[in-house]
């Protein structure tokens, strides 16, 4: 294996790791829901557009998908100060608190899956983790005006 192959072998195991725990646990939440909350409890309070190009969905679906999570007391919408074309979309205490659930709820449903590893294997995945949160930070973060990556 090629060394960028472990990265492409990382990412979609990472995939297949969310998909199996939201079938075993149950969850019917939509992925698109955990992203764009994930990305706001991240960022902070960002414009609808940025927030869009954030998940790589479309200005009307993630309008949508605002909508309904507004609905259910997630996230809050207010006219953007600088531009009132514009909306600001943030998390509200309720979302930060659902995404803490869920993500409880992803380790908790994941945890047998890993119960046999040794502790040398559970260090490499906790150099793992640190390596792919250090090469991933600054790419999170987003310009909440034109929603460019920084």
């Amino acid at each position: 294996m090629q060394n960028a192959d472990a990265i492409g072998s990382i990412v979609l195991s990472a995939h297949s790791l969310a998909r199996i725990a939201a079938q075993d646990s149950g969850n019917e939440a939509p992925s698109a829901q955990w992203r764009a909350l994930s990305t706001l409890a991240a960022n902070g309070e960002m414009r609808l557009g940025a927030l869009a190009a954030s998940a790589r969905t479309t200005q009307p679906g993630m309008t949508r998908l605002v909508g309904a999570l507004e609905q259910a007391g997630l996230v809050s919408r207010s006219p953007d100060p600088d531009d009132s074309r514009a909306t600001l979309v943030a998390a509200t205490e309720a979302g930060i608190q659902a995404l803490n659930d869920w993500r409880t709820e992803l380790r908790d449903t994941l945890a047998p899956r890993f119960a046999d590893l040794s502790d040398q294997d559970w260090a490499a995945l906790h150099r793992a983790a640190e390596i792919l949160a250090a090469h991933t930070q600054n790419t999170n973060s987003i310009n909440t005006t034109t929603g460019a990556r920084a």
